[in-house]
């Protein structure tokens, strides 16, 4: 996390452009792909139909969804691996991983929703609710990849997999990606537009930025870190001012 935006003393930098970038192309990536997947699935409805014209016929909303599918693999590939490097030989900490205080964060919260306690969880960079539909996200997807590239090349799947890979993949594919477009659907975009707090849209992941009061009440632990940091680089910026007079 960086520095407070200087034109506004009430936001602080939150995301980075690499992340902005990369969550603006999955957005385009994840529509391309429902669009001309689910207009296969459902071929004999009318609206379904009216996008296989559109798009020029059959082969080409098979094309589509294909080169859609070879660019999200390529996103996802470059995730794991970025990821992979911060945290290795960067030394990120590895803030998205499941561990047992997301447990006690949700258990602490449902205790809250049905008041019992006073206030809610006191939660870092992600929640245990951002954490879980990052992972269902990221599983699903490459399971998505798995049986699409099965289903793309189902020669050459069979020669190392059984025959039976081949309907397993295409019943597998079709119901994850069912899924994940209602998870998409009705639990992130319920999140980013229609929650209250963020009503009538979250900015943060395309300007970066999310304002002080809403970070308090969903990332307190983050919040509280980052004014601690802010607070060690004023010291240590006095301290070498302090230095340079002496000399």
């Amino acid at each position: 996390m960086k520095s407070e935006n200087p034109s506004n003393a009430e936001c602080i930098r939150r995301f980075g452009s690499y992340r902005i970038i990369e969550h603006s192309v999955l957005i385009v990536l994840f529509l391309s792909l429902a669009i001309t997947g689910l207009s296969q699935k459902f071929f004999y409805v009318g609206i379904s139909q009216s996008v296989i014209l559109i798009l020029g016929g059959i082969d080409n909303v098979r094309f589509f969804h294909h080169a859609a599918g070879v660019l999200f693999t390529a996103l996802i590939l470059q995730h794991i691996l970025v990821a992979f490097a911060g945290v290795v030989l960067l030394r990120w900490q590895p803030s998205m991983l499941i561990t047992f205080k997301d447990a006690t964060d949700a258990m602490h919260n449902f205790r809250y929703y049905i008041g019992l306690v006073s206030s809610p969880a006191m939660c870092g960079r992600y929640t245990y609710k951002e954490k879980f539909i990052y992972w269902l996200s990221l599983l699903g997807g490459i399971q998505m990849v798995v049986t699409g590239i099965i289903l793309w090349f189902p020669v050459a799947a069979t020669k190392y997999f059984p025959g039976q890979f081949i309907p397993a993949s295409k019943a597998v594919h079709s119901n994850e990606a069912m899924m994940i477009i209602l998870l998409i659907v009705i639990w992130h975009i319920y999140n980013s537009i229609f929650s209250p707090e963020v009503f009538p849209f979250d900015k943060s992941i395309f300007t970066g930025y999310i304002k002080r009061g809403r970070m308090g009440k969903e990332h307190p632990a983050e919040l509280s870190a980052f004014d601690a940091r802010e607070e060690i680089n004023k010291a240590a910026a006095l301290v070498n001012r302090m230095k340079k007079k002496d000399d």
